[in-house]
């Protein structure tokens, strides 16, 4: 493929730290996910300091203590909502607590940082949304495959500039790698604790799709769910999709899944793919398996040729420094909250209508 002409699609400014050392204090708590290393990170780069974690568990705690040796260790939970330099919470509990967590920091007086899937169901969105009116306090999604990956970063870029034209389509494919079910925690078999496929892997897709097509809403036309690999954990969703309609008149699909092979050499091949009246873009996030250009790849098809973009390390994730302002300056540049919370309840939406036309 002929190389990009860079001129013409030169990505934004790499993002710096935001705040100096100690202006903005952060805190981590409930460890359950492994993303929390990611959006831990994220702030650190933006220039927060890490000051406390909390959970229940010594093992997960002395994982993270060892890849953040600088935070302090809280006796509880409470240790961390009674401290008044902290300006954030940053979780990834169980997805059934995170509502609960979030509303209970909100209450607190500091913003809430929380993990996708943010909630599991339409009565905790309605019980987080009362609570972000009655506090005042942010309810933040760490929606990691827009925000936390540069290629997604690049696209969102591109299309903003016009690059592809109006946007007509976005196809989103979430496919993973379950391996060893028995390291899996019980949670993640339990209906009633993960939410479903849709709720949970999903809301990443229709968090991008809102994105890219500059929509603030969406209609659910159809979505499917399926146990089609593990009767042994039946309440396990390991396949699902769904289509939707934009309010910018676009459209959009997505499938996520749990059957990544094992002969592929990443945890799952997610692509995106973005239609323009003008042209068209993929996202290659995590590899490419036809060649050797690694992670972070956007290609890029528009009426002056072929062009394979890099991202990796040329892009950088603005979000997080983004985020850190809009906490100290009570603003909304990083991800409205009407935006978050859309994503979500597009996702339990097609995740209740799939419940529906299957009945799991």
């Amino acid at each position: 493929m002929p190389a990009s002409e860079g001129a013409n699609y030169a990505p934004a400014a790499m993002p710096k730290p935001v705040v100096e050392p100690g202006e903005f204090v952060f805190a981590a708590m409930h460890l359950d996910h492994g993303h929390i290393g990611g959006m831990t990170q994220g702030l650190l780069g933006a220039g927060g300091t890490l000051k406390w974690v909390y959970d229940p568990q010594p093992e997960r705690l002395k994982t993270f203590t060892e890849q953040f040796p600088q935070v302090k260790v809280a006796s509880s939970e409470q240790e961390i909502l009674d401290d008044p330099e902290v300006k954030l919470v940053a979780a990834a509990a169980v997805p059934v607590d995170r509502a609960p967590l979030g509303i209970r920091v909100m209450e607190a007086g500091k913003d809430y940082f929380t993990d996708k899937t943010p909630l599991i169901s339409l009565e905790q969105l309605a019980d987080a949304r009362a609570a972000v009116e009655r506090t005042g306090q942010k309810y933040a999604v760490y929606y990691s495959e827009r925000i936390h990956v540069e290629a997604a970063v690049l696209a969102t870029q591109l299309i903003q500039q016009g690059a592809i034209g109006k946007v007509l389509h976005v196809t989103g494919m979430g496919p993973h790698r379950m391996g060893d079910p028995s390291t899996r925690p019980d949670w993640f078999f339990e209906r009633a604790r993960y939410g479903g496929i849709l709720t949970d892997i999903g809301s990443h897709n229709f968090e991008q799709m809102l994105t890219f097509t500059g929509s603030d809403d969406a209609d659910v036309l159809s979505s499917s769910i399926g146990n089609f690999g593990n009767p042994e954990h039946p309440e396990l969703d390991d396949f699902g999709d769904a289509h939707i309609a934009l309010s910018s008149g676009a459209t959009g699909f997505v499938r996520v899944d749990w059957f990544t092979p094992k002969g592929l050499r990443t945890w799952g091949d997610g692509r995106t793919f973005v239609a323009g009246t003008e042209g068209y873009l993929e996202l290659r996030k995590y590899l490419d398996v036809t060649t050797e250009n690694g992670p972070n790849q956007v290609i890029l098809v528009d009426g002056k040729g072929e062009h394979r973009l890099e991202a990796n390390g040329n892009v950088g994730y603005p979000f997080f420094g983004e985020l850190i302002l809009d906490v100290l300056n009570r603003t909304e540049n990083a991800m409205t909250q009407a935006h978050a919370f859309k994503a979500v309840e597009l996702a339990l939406t097609a995740q209740k209508q799939a419940r529906e036309l299957t009945g799991r």
